[in-house]
């Protein structure tokens, strides 16, 4: 007997979305984690406040909010430029709005990650006539990749979860073709139990490919 009824197809496709809008959203994400990072580093007080206020929007707000404001904002938006109505593509917004999400917790990992690189190293790099570009870069940099690794590959996989909620907006993902599936043939449990095992199993290879990545990174390290 096929208990997932001829769906199993479906599934696997919305699988297959699901990897795209979290691949999606994590490279447009550690872009705007970057220029958040960058905003709340400068001294003019302006563009870190608006680094500094980003950050805590975003973050202080629900991710389905955001998922909202992107789709629907994006749509009144554009029909108050064009003058019609236009529907925003669902999965364009949600990249965008877990983008955007994403990008709030990268800026705050970037920013504590460089700022836990001593001064004593800097002054030391500068001694020996590295430039302030060169130091960053050759001396900072390095040392504070390392020490984002971790929380940087766990928030990508929370990320990966998250794609779940854009399902509220019509995007083709897993969870929406699972609750596809469950309305046809009126068996919820073993279409979202079905979810369930495709989540674990991308989650642990997203897990696998995290440690991996650990491990390169620290292989030269000593304690």
């Amino acid at each position: 007997m096929n208990l997932l009824q001829g769906f199993g197809g479906q599934l696997l496709l919305g699988a297959l979305a699901t990897v795209q809008l979290a691949v999606a959203a994590l490279i447009v994400g550690s872009l705007f984690g970057a220029i958040g990072c960058w905003l709340q580093l400068r001294r003019n007080k302006i563009l870190r406040g608006i680094g500094y206020m980003y950050a805590a929007v975003v973050r202080g707000v629900p991710d389905l909010l955001v998922v909202f404001a992107v789709y629907f904002g994006g749509s009144l938006t554009l029909a108050t430029i064009t003058g019609r109505y236009v529907e925003i593509n669902a999965f364009a917004a949600g990249v965008f709005a877990l983008a955007l999400s994403f990008g709030a917790y990268a800026a705050e990992i970037a920013r504590g990650a460089l700022l836990s690189v001593g001064t004593g190293q800097r002054e030391a790099a500068w001694m020996l006539g590295l430039s302030k570009s060169q130091t960053m870069w050759t001396v900072v940099v390095p040392q504070a990749a390392r020490t984002a690794l971790a929380p940087f590959g766990n928030q990508s996989i929370v990320l990966l979860k998250q794609t779940s909620i854009v399902s509220i907006v019509g995007c083709d993902e897993l969870m929406r073709k699972a609750a596809e599936a469950s309305g046809a043939t009126r068996q919820p449990f073993t279409m979202y139990l079905a979810a369930a095992c495709i989540y674990l199993v991308l989650t642990g290879f997203a897990t696998l490919l995290l440690e991996r990545a650990e491990a390169r990174s620290s292989r030269h390290v000593r304690v």
